[in-house]
Parts: C-alpha cells; structure tokens; sequence
C-alpha cells in the first residue's frame, strides 16, 4: 500500500512538472509573439503622434532632390518661421547653431547643429527628428541630416552637423510654424570604455 502511493505520488509530481514545463513553454512562445507585435504597434503609435518620426523613411530620395532643387520656385510671398529643439539622452551637449530661422517655401536651407562629447571615452549615438505640426512633415524634404545614421564621438570631440532641408511650396497657408527637434540617444552597447 505504501509502495502505491509513492508510485502515484511520483506520477503526480511527474505529471505536475511535465504541465509546468508545458505552461512555461506556452508563456515564453506568447511572450516571443507579444515582442514582435510590438513593433508595428509601436510605429503606428509614432505615426498617429508624430513622435520618433523614423529618420530612414524621411531620407528624401536623391532623383527628388534634383527634382526639387532644379524645378523648385521659392516662394517669397510668404514667410514661415521653423525653430529647432535639441535633446539629449546621454553625456553628449547638443545644441542648434540657431534657435530659429525665417523662410521661404521652395528655399533651400543649411542648418547646423554643434555636438559635443564632454566624457573621456567615445559613445556612439543615434539623433531621432520629430515635427509640429504633423503635417508639416509631409513637405519637409531632407537632402542632407545627421540624423540619418548613427554618429559617433570620441571624448571631448566636437563637431558640426548640417541639416539640408528645404520646404516644399505646396506646405498649406495655414502652416506658418514649424518646430523641427532631435533628440540624441546613446547606443550603449555601441559605446567604447
């Protein structure tokens, strides 16, 4: 009698682990699916807000830019203000070279953004651009942003990087304000000690 109920216990305990191991596998596969759906919530919610526009799908492409530099009439009849934000998420400084510039639609426009690297060891980094309004992005083609690809900076370098941009004429009246941001985010795991 005993003898059976330590074989049933042990086929208890077997069968509890074989159901543990069994949820837990479930679990992790759930949770492996969850990441990866993640990623396209994650761009519709940047999309719907504008926030962390992605730099790679604003690259304006290079027979666009012919396009817009060749045929492009600036429009002097009106006048739209755009204001550049920095931000940072790390050691580095970053800063516009100017706070704000007035402009016309169709006008071709270099502005520079000076980054420094106040540590003693070189970070690697990455600058995400974001717009207000929204819309405005539709009609702001890049020809030339840091923001692009991943920068990096040995310590206590500091360098200029330009932003080549130039408003698309077709931008509605109603946009007459511009904000442009960056924010910087070091790549930890790319950094050097």
């Amino acid at each position: 009698m005993n003898e059976n109920f330590n074989i049933n216990l042990k086929k208890s305990l077997i069968k509890n682990k074989n159901q543990t191991f069994n949820k837990l596998l479930l679990l992790t596969f759930i949770m492996f699916g969850f990441g990866f759906m993640l990623v396209p919530f994650y761009e519709a919610i940047c999309e719907v807000t504008g926030v962390n526009v992605l730099a790679a799908r604003e690259k304006t492409d290079l027979s666009d830019v012919k396009k817009y530099v060749n045929n492009t009439q600036v429009d002097t009849s009106r006048n739209v203000i755009v204001e550049f934000d920095s931000n940072s998420h790390g050691p580095w400084i970053f800063k516009p070279e100017n706070s704000s510039l007035v402009l016309h639609p169709g006008e071709l426009i270099t502005v520079n953004f000076k980054i420094t690297n106040p540590s003693n060891f070189a970070i690697s980094g990455q600058a995400i651009p974001s717009y207000a309004p929204l819309q405005a992005s539709n009609y702001l083609k890049k020809i030339e942003c840091f923001c692009f690809e991943q920068q990096r900076l040995e310590g206590k370098e500091t360098r200029n990087f330009p932003v080549v941009f130039l408003l698309d004429p077709k931008l509605p009246t109603e946009i007459s304000n511009i904000t442009m941001s960056y924010t910087f985010f070091e790549i930890t795991n790319a950094a050097i000690f």
